[in-house]
C-alpha cells in the first residue's frame, strides 16, 4: 500500500474535530493530500465531511488510508474500526499505545492485508505528492533517498539537511519509537529496493530493541540491493534507562549502539556517528 500512494489516494482523518486533527488535516490538505473525510461529531471541518465512524466515512467517500489523531488508549478501537471499514493503510501518531493493544492491532492489520504505520510515528510522505501525518514541509524535498526512522526529530534534521543540500527523499517513513509497532525497518527495505525512485536508503535508528539488527539481516538477505547508510543515536545512553522512546532501552549488549553498528556493517551498510557525516556521504553518492 505504501508503494502505491499518489495524489489521488483518498484519505480519512480520524479525530479531525479535535485540535490536533483539525490543525494537521489542514496542513496535509495544503500539502496536496486528498483528504476526503473525517470522523467525529457529524458535520464538516473546513469543508471536509465528518462522519460518526469509519464505516460511514468509507462507504460515502471510498477512503483507503487513514491518519488517526486519537489518544493512546483509544487507538486500538479506532484502528480496528478503520480496518473493519476497509481502510488498508493506518497511520497512528499517538505515543505510548498499550503493548497489548498494539499487538491486537498488528494482528488485525495483518489478517486484513492492511499496513499499519506506528505507533508513535510522525507519519510518512512521498515528497511533492502526499503527506500523511505531521512531517515538516521544510524538510520535504523530492529526491533519491529513501528515509526511514524511529525518531521523528532526528529524521526532521536529516530530511532538512538533505533538502538543504539539494538532495531530498523518494519516500520517508517514520516507523515510530514504541517497542510494539506495525511496520518495521526490515519490512521497508523491500519497499525501497523495489522503488525505482529510490537510489539509496537512509536508516535513522537508536539505542534499544532489535529492529536495526533485523534490518541488517533483511538487507543481507536481499543482497544489499542499494546503498544503505545508517545513523544510530544513543551512544551515551545508560543501560536500563529508556532514552526518549519506550523502545529505546538496552540491557547489556542487547540493543546497544555498538551491536547495531556491528551487525549493519557486517551486512554491507555504512554507519555514521553524526548527521553531518551522513549527509556528506549522501552528497558524494
Amino acid at each position: 500500500m505504501i508503494g502505491t500512494l499518489s495524489r489521488q489516494t483518498r484519505v480519512l482523518v480520524q479525530g479531525i474535530t479535535g485540535r490536533m486533527g483539525r490543525t494537521h488535516a489542514g496542513l496535509m490538505r495544503a500539502y496536496g493530500t486528498n483528504i476526503v473525510a473525517g470522523t467525529g461529531a457529524p458535520g464538516t471541518v473546513d469543508g471536509v465531511p465528518v462522519f460518526a465512524d469509519p464505516a460511514a466515512a468509507v462507504a460515502a467517500t471510498g477512503a483507503v488510508a487513514s491518519v488517526l489523531f486519537t489518544p493512546p488508549a483509544e487507538t486500538l478501537a479506532a484502528g480496528l474500526a478503520a480496518i473493519e471499514a476497509g481502510v488498508r493503510l493506518l497511520v497512528t501518531v499517538a505515543e505510548g499505545v498499550p503493548a497489548h493493544d498494539a499487538l491486537r492491532l498488528g494482528r488485525a492489520a495483518r489478517a486484513a492485508g492492511a499496513v499499519w504505520v506506528g505507533a508513535s510515528t510522525p507519519g510518512l510522505a512521498i515528497p511533492g505528492v502526499i503527506k500523511l501525518g505531521f512531517l515538516p514541509d521544510v524538510a520535504l524535498r523530492p529526491g533519491r533517498f529513501g528515509l526511514m526512522s524511529k525518531s521523528g526529530t532526528l529524521s526532521y534534521e536529516v530530511g532538512y539537511r538533505l533538502a538543504e543540500a539539494g538532495l531530498g527523499q523518494s519516500l520517508w517513513v517514520g516507523v515510530g519509537g514504541d517497542s510494539v509497532k506495525g511496520v518495521r525497518f526490515a519490512d521497508l527495505l523491500a519497499v525501497f529496493a523495489a522503488d525505482p525512485a529510490t537510489e539509496a536508503i537512509i536508516l535513522v535508528g537508536e539505542v534499544g530493541g532489535t529492529e536495526e539488527e533485523e534490518a541488517a539481516e533483511a538487507y543481507a538477505a536481499l543482497g544489499a540491493p542499494k546503498p544503505l547508510l545508517a545513523l544510530i543515536a544513543g551512544r551515551a545512553a545508560k543501560e536500563g534507562v529508556a532514552m526518549g522512546h519506550a523502545g529505546a532501552l538496552m540491557h547489556g549488549a542487547a540493543g546497544s549502539p555498538d551491536e547495531k553498528v556491528r551487525r549493519l556493517e557486517a551486512a554491507g551498510a555504512r554507519c555514521f556517528s553524526s548527521i553531518a557525516a551522513l549527509i556528506a556521504a549522501c552528497v558524494s553518492l
